[in-house]
C-alpha cells in the first residue's frame, strides 16, 4: 500500500510539473542563494525544450545618460582650440553672451576672446554681459536659472569648492569641459580627468606691519594673546572657512604641530590648555593624530580675528605707516593696488612667510573653476572661452597680469612670468630691491615652502557638516 501511495504522489507531481512547463525540483526552494546562477541555467535548457527559439538578436548599445550640453562638451573635449573657435563663430556670430563670476576679471578678458575670433572671420561681432553678485549669492542666482529650458547664462567662473561640489555639480546645474591643450600640458587624459577645471589659484597670505617692533616668526603668533588680525568674515567669503576645515586634513594638521613644536616655552604653556582641551572633539569629529592642534588654531583665530568686508580695506590699513603691529591675512595680488605716498608705501609691509627662520602656514590657496552652465544658450562659444583663457597666455592676461594668481596650466604660466616678471615685481630699473614684498616667489615655492594650504573642495564637503558645525560653536571676536 505504501508503495501504491507513493508512485500516486510522484505521477500527480510529475504532472503538475509539465502543466506548468517546468522541471524544477520540488526541493529547489531550499538551496542556497550561492546556486542561483545554475537554477537559472535549468530554467533556460527547460524553456528551450518546450518552446521555440527566439532568433538571435544584437544587444542594443547602451545610450550614454548626457544631456543636450553634456554631448557637446564631450564632442569638443577632443577638438583644438582653433576647431572650438569656428565652432564658436558659427553658433554665436551677432548674438550676446552673458556671464557670471565671483571675478570682474572675465569682463576684461571678453574683448580679447572676440579679437581673437576675429582673426579667423573678421565679420564675427558678439555682444557680452558680464555679471559678479555680491554676498555669494552666485549660487542662488545660478540654481534659479537651471529651472529654465534654456538658460541665459553661458558659462561661470566661480569660487568655494565646497558648495560648488554639493550645490552645482551633484545637482547637474553646472558642467565640466576639459580643453584638450589644457589636459596635455598637465599630462592627463581627457577622457578619464574626474576633477574640476581651475583657471587659477590665488592666495592669502599673512602680512603684517613693520613700522613698529613686532615680528611674526610663527604662524601660533597669529592666535597668540592679544592678537587680532585684519581678515574677511568667514560668514562673508567662504573660502575663508574652506581655509579653516582644510586644517584639519592630516597634511596641515600636521604643520600645525611642527610650527607649534618650534615655539619657545613661554607660548607653549599658553597654547597647550586650549590644545589638551580639544582632544576629545578632535576625536569624536574623527580627525587624525593632530586634529587638536588644528582645533585649537581655529578656535583661536575665530575668536580673535577683526572681520572686515574686503581684503582691500585690510591692505589700503596695513600699508600705512601708522599701523603699527597690525597683521591680516588677505589676498596677495591686493598690494598691486598701493600708491606711494607719505605715510603709504609697500615698504611698511612684509609677507610673513618670507622672512628668514618663520615656521608654520604661510597662508591658503583656493581656486577659481570654470564651468558651462547644464543649460548654456550657447555652449560651443562657452568651451572656446574656456579653452582660450585656460590655454593661452593672452587670454589668461586678464588674471596673470598680477601677482597671486597662478595659472594651472603650466605652459601658460611658465609664459605668464616670462610675460610680466611677477617673481622681480619689487625689483626697481637699476635691479635692487624696493619693495621685497612684490617679489612674488611663485606657485611651486608656496605651496613647499609657504606651506600654502590648498583647498580641496571633496575634503571641505566631506567635513563641512562635522568641523563646520563645531565651528559654529564657536564665538565670534567682536570690536570693543
Amino acid at each position: 500500500m505504501k508503495k501504491l501511495v507513493s508512485l500516486l504522489l510522484a505521477t500527480l507531481m510529475i504532472l503538475a510539473c509539465v502543466a506548468c512547463g517546468t522541471t524544477v525540483p520540488a526541493a529547489e526552494s531550499q538551496q542556497p542563494a550561492a546556486q542561483t546562477e545554475t537554477k537559472t541555467e535549468t530554467k533556460t535548457e527547460t524553456k528551450t525544450e518546450t518552446a521555440p527559439e527566439a532568433p538571435e538578436q544584437e544587444p542594443a548599445p547602451v545610450e550614454e545618460n548626457l544631456t543636450p550640453v553634456q554631448k557637446i562638451i564631450k564632442e569638443a573635449q577632443g577638438m583644438t582650440m582653433e576647431e572650438l573657435a569656428r565652432k564658436a563663430i558659427e553658433e554665436s556670430n551677432g548674438k550676446t553672451l552673458y556671464g557670471v563670476g565671483n571675478s570682474s576679471r572675465g569682463k576684461s578678458a571678453l574683448p580679447l576672446f572676440i579679437a581673437y575670433l576675429q582673426t579667423i572671420d573678421p565679420n564675427y561681432t558678439l555682444e557680452f554681459d558680464w555679471q559678479q553678485p555680491k554676498n555669494n549669492k552666485i549660487f542662488d542666482q545660478l540654481t534659479a536659472e537651471s529651472l529654465k529650458d534654456t538658460g541665459t547664462f553661458a558659462l561661470t567662473l566661480i569660487q568655494d569648492g565646497n558648495q560648488i561640489e554639493s550645490k552645482m555639480v551633484r545637482t547637474g546645474i553646472l558642467d565640466t569641459f576639459i580643453p584638450l591643450e589644457w589636459a596635455q600640458a598637465n599630462g592627463v587624459d581627457v577622457d578619464s580627468y574626474t576633477g574640476y577645471l581651475p583657471l587659477q589659484t590665488l592666495n592669502k597670505v599673512f602680512e603684517y606691519n613693520c613700522t613698529g617692533e613686532k615680528t611674526y616668526t610663527n604662524c601660533w603668533d597669529f592666535v597668540y594673546e592679544g592678537e587680532h588680525g585684519l581678515f574677511m568674515d568667514i560668514d562673508s567669503e567662504i573660502v575663508g572657512k574652506n581655509f579653516l576645515y582644510m586644517l584639519t586634513e592630516d597634511t596641515y594638521a600636521g604643520y600645525l604641530k611642527a610650527a607649534f613644536d618650534k615655539l619657545d616655552d613661554a607660548k607653549k604653556a599658553y597654547f597647550q590648555p586650549v590644545i589638551d582641551g580639544l582632544k576629545q572633539d578632535a576625536a569624536d569629529l574623527g580627525l587624525g593624530e593632530n586634529g587638536a592642534y588644528a582645533l585649537a588654531w581655529i578656535k583661536l583665530w575665530v575668536e580673535s580675528y577683526n572681520a572686515q568686508t574686503d581684503d582691500g580695506p585690510i591692505c589700503n590699513t596695513l600699508v600705512q605707516s601708522s599701523a603699527k603691529d597690525q597683521f591680516g591675512l588677505l589676498v596677495y595680488s591686493k598690494l598691486r593696488s598701493v600708491e606711494e605716498s607719505e605715510g603709504v608705501s609697500k615698504k611698511n609691509i612684509k609677507v610673513a612667510a618670507y622672512q628668514d627662520g618663520y615656521e608654520g602656514i604661510g597662508g591658503y590657496g583656493y581656486c577659481h573653476y570654470m564651468f558651462v552652465t547644464d543649460n548654456s544658450p550657447l555652449p560651443w562659444t562657452a568651451c572656446a572661452f574656456i579653452s582660450y583663457i585656460t590655454c593661452t597666455v593672452d587670454g589668461f592676461s586678464a588674471w596673470g597680469k598680477d601677482m597671486g594668481g597662478y595659472s594651472s596650466n603650466p605652459v601658460v604660466a611658465a609664459g605668464t612670468e616670462e610675460k610680466y616678471g611677477h617673481s622681480k615685481g619689487g625689483m626697481n630699473e637699476a635691479g635692487e630691491v624696493e619693495f621685497e614684498c612684490k617679489n612674488d616667489r611663485g606657485y611651486d615655492w608656496w605651496v613647499n615652502e609657504g606651506q600654502l594650504v590648498i583647498e580641496d573642495p571633496g575634503y571641505c564637503a566631506d567635513v563641512a557638516f562635522t568641523v563646520g558645525s563645531w565651528i559654529e560653536t564657536l564665538t565670534k571676536y567682536t570690536v570693543q
